[in-house]
């Protein structure tokens, strides 16, 4: 299983913020989405991520307060990314390797999506489970060569 086919599992869509943006509207955002992160967007260019790890060092640094902070102030500017043709299991030993939870997806310059640590799973799971019934399947009509 490729990245891309991971992508296509999960959907495309894409939640977004800009560096100018106060951080507390992108923490409502992303509490209001349920999402883990955003891609932070400058001039239609992926400028960095915001996920909650940052989130939650930008809380304890300004000790809960946030006021005036914007999310280009604490955003990873040099996400690690992967790319379409990447393998399933050297995406999850690069999110392993760089403790990442949420990786951008990138076909050269144009963003393609982000995938989490959860969407891996769910789409290794879908693969076992595919082969899993597959096998079933070519089991249970096994030629009887008693039969014959």
């Amino acid at each position: 299983m490729q990245v891309r086919e991971i992508i296509q599992l999960k959907g495309g869509t894409l939640f977004t913020a800009t560096p100018q943006q106060s951080l507390s509207s992108a923490i409502d955002t992303m509490a209001d989405l349920d999402m883990g992160s955003l891609v932070v967007m400058d001039s239609g260019k992926m400028a960095g991520m915001l996920t909650f790890r940052e989130v939650m060092k930008a809380l304890k640094q300004h000790k809960d307060n946030l006021s005036g902070i914007t999310v280009g102030d604490v955003m990873v500017c040099d996400p690690v990314t992967a790319y379409p043709d990447m393998a399933a299991n050297d995406l999850r030993r690069l999110m392993i390797e760089k403790h990442s939870r949420y990786l951008p997806v990138l076909d050269g310059e144009l963003l393609m999506g982000v995938i989490s640590f959860l969407d891996v799973a769910k789409a290794v799971l879908e693969e076992q489970s595919f082969e899993n019934r597959m096998l079933k399947s070519y089991i249970k009509n096994w030629p009887d060569e008693t039969q014959s």
